[in-house]
């Protein structure tokens, strides 16, 4: 296959307090150049980092970026002065979902853009973000295909009895149901399995632990998802890094009622002041709470709860397929944290899961016993890649191209 005249794709990863990106060589396969992040977008310690093999492309610098617009000009201004134009194949955004009827990556059009705003009221916590960062480098890269990804596909699958609320069915004819997200990660992971054990076993029965700021838990029977624990937003499931995850519908009517509390002031309150953070009262990351859990009983009770909570959720994943052959955890807790594995597996015995000690603890890639009923696995995450892939597939059948998928190792 030659060479493209245009061989590189841009990624875009947006999120609430966060914006990653990175550059990928699409010839003769998809491959990192670089790749970076602005963090604590709107609190103090604001990061902007960036990583390549060029000495260009490895800095890290420190100063406050008060909010998203700021965070968007100056990831815009970098890449300005970074980037050529006529090298860009493509730009491909993280979206985190665009509704019912989406498939796994679209091109950018105005038709789009417009129903991407009408969605925004499932997610206003990242979709607004998102939505402004394509319309900017739209306006900055007018004659660079834009393309996006989107993180609910992955679970459009799902049956109805999976997908659907209790609530009136006119919200479900309307569109309103529990979307999943993470789905960008999960169809990575996927795939990396299938290249590990091989495409039947992938196809078996398979739990995907997500666990990092933000955490779920998916089942995927016969390479499909069936079941996962975010619903309608990303807030949904278990308790996350800020996120309270699954609440009784009733707080909302109480804290109405008893603090006048309004609704934007309700969901500030789930999306940044609740989950780990808003238990523990002093932080949202996972692993400096179990660092001072011996001397803070507040944060104790936070490593208690999530560890819980992300053991009672992969139970619960278990019965939506009657089993479980894999267990797959990553992201920053789930593939980094072998006492958050310890504890949350150590209740799993009655489903088949077994660790094996010295393995969970070198972190290495199988970490289950010998004599284990379920193969329990960490494999790092790579939703940038993936993005990445899945834009350069769109681009190929564009231009007719039948050459084989490249996995990712």
């Amino acid at each position: 296959m030659s060479i493209p005249a245009k061989p590189q794709l841009l990624v875009i990863n947006a999120g609430s307090s966060s914006i990653k990106f990175a550059l990928f060589n699409t010839a003769p396969i998809v491959t990192a150049v670089f790749e970076g992040e602005i963090s604590g977008i709107g609190r103090p310690g604001s990061c902007f980092t960036v990583h390549g093999a060029d000495s260009r492309d490895t800095l890290e610098r420190r100063f406050a970026v008060a909010d998203r617009v700021t965070a968007v000009n100056v990831l815009v201004d970098w890449l300005a002065a970074r980037l050529e134009p006529a090298s860009l194949a493509a730009i491909a955004h993280r979206v985190v979902h665009g509704g019912v009827h989406v498939a796994t990556c679209e091109k950018i059009d105005g038709a789009m853009l417009g129903a991407l705003y009408d969605c925004a009221t499932a997610d206003p916590e990242h979709l607004p973000q998102e939505l402004h960062l394509i319309e900017t480098l739209r306006r900055r890269y007018p004659d660079v295909t834009h393309i996006a990804c989107f993180d609910s596909a992955f679970h459009a699958g799902m049956p109805a009895v999976a997908s659907m609320m209790a609530i009136p069915h006119r919200y479900y004819d309307a569109g309103v149901r529990r979307f999943g997200y993470h789905g960008l990660s999960c169809a990575y992971l996927m795939r990396q399995l299938g290249s590990i054990i091989g495409p039947d076993a992938a196809a078996g029965k398979v739990i995907l632990a997500h666990l990092g700021g933000g955490a779920s838990v998916t089942a995927v029977q016969g390479g499909q998802s069936r079941d996962t624990t975010m619903g309608f937003s990303p807030a949904g499931g278990i308790a996350m890094g800020n996120r309270s995850g699954d609440i009784d519908p009733g707080l909302a009517w109480h804290c109405f009622r008893n603090e006048a509390m309004e609704p934007a002031r309700f969901n500030h309150m789930l999306n940044h002041e609740s989950g780990l953070l808003g238990v523990s009262g002093s932080s949202g990351d996972l692993r400096e709470l179990m660092a001072r859990a011996k001397a803070d009983p507040r944060a104790a009770q936070a490593v208690d709860l999530f560890c819980y909570q992300a053991r009672k959720a992969i139970c619960a994943m278990a019965a939506a397929i009657k089993g479980v052959g894999t267990l797959v955890f990553t992201a920053g807790v789930g593939a980094n944290s072998a006492e958050a594995r310890e504890r949350i597996c150590e209740g799993l015995a009655h489903i088949g899961v077994r660790l094996d000690p010295a393995r969970n603890a070198a972190g290495a890639a199988l970490i289950s016993a010998d004599d284990s009923l379920v193969s329990v696995r960490i494999i790092h995450t790579d939703e940038q890649w993936m993005i990445a892939e899945e834009a350069h597939m769109l681009l190929r059948q564009d231009n007719g191209s039948n050459a084989g998928m490249e996995v990712h190792g």
